[in-house]
């Protein structure tokens, strides 16, 4: 993955530029496209890596639940740490194309640094919600050189540096303070939803997110 670095901003003009191209490489992820083959493995090792979690899910099991052999999985993958971190690199996509279709509803800089609540509301909705995907893979691999686990940390850190992007663009103060207290908002929330099996906990952190703004805001 990407990772988006910040750079000193010298006047109002290049600020913008750079703000926008920033917000525009976050939400607009790669293009690759995958062989078929690797595609039915990554789908049916997603599913059960989310759903049962990466470490009891062994190699056997992906293969029999994709109906695939074993040379299948290890043509196009090298091992299962590397198809830990194909699953959680294609959640990112889709979270990104997620993200920008909701974020493109608004045309208001702070309601659209706001619409991340959002977008992570629609992700919390359904019995089949087990969590972040992030999170999890990161609380199972302790090892930090895990492909897995860079994926996960670079994740955090982009939609960190997303934030801090938006809360820029709308004049906000200490937008990089700020956006690390709303990822804070946004984790605590997801986590807390997951162990309660509920929505409530979003809508909480939200509204302090909108507090938390309007106090930036002055």
């Amino acid at each position: 993955m990407v990772e988006y670095k910040y750079t000193e901003l010298y006047n109002q003009g290049e600020a913008e530029e750079r703000l926008a191209m920033t917000e525009k490489n976050y939400l607009r992820g790669s293009t690759g496209r995958k062989r078929p083959a690797a595609e039915k493995v990554l789908r049916s090792a997603s599913d059960l890596f989310y759903r049962n979690g990466i470490t009891a899910t062994g190699v056997d099991t992906i293969v029999e639940h994709a109906g695939v052999s074993k040379r299948t999985l290890y043509n196009n993958f090298s091992g299962k740490d590397e198809l830990v971190a194909a699953y959680l690199r294609n959640r990112d996509e889709t979270w990104r194309a997620s993200l920008a279709e909701i974020t493109d509803r608004y045309e208001d800089p702070k309601e659209r640094l706001l619409a991340t609540f959002e977008a992570y509301g629609e992700w919390l909705v359904g019995d089949a919600y087990r969590g972040c995907a992030f999170i999890n893979a990161a609380s199972e691999i302790a090892d930090p050189d895990h492909p897995a686990r860079a994926v996960a940390l670079s994740h955090k850190k982009g939609v960190q540096e997303h934030l801090a992007s938006l809360a820029t663009r709308a004049g906000l103060q200490e937008p990089e303070t700020l956006a690390e207290e709303l990822l804070l908002l946004l984790e605590g929330a997801t986590v807390t939803a997951s162990m309660r099996k509920s929505h409530e906990p979003l809508d909480t952190a939200w509204a302090a997110a909108r507090s938390l703004v309007g106090h930036s805001n002055t």
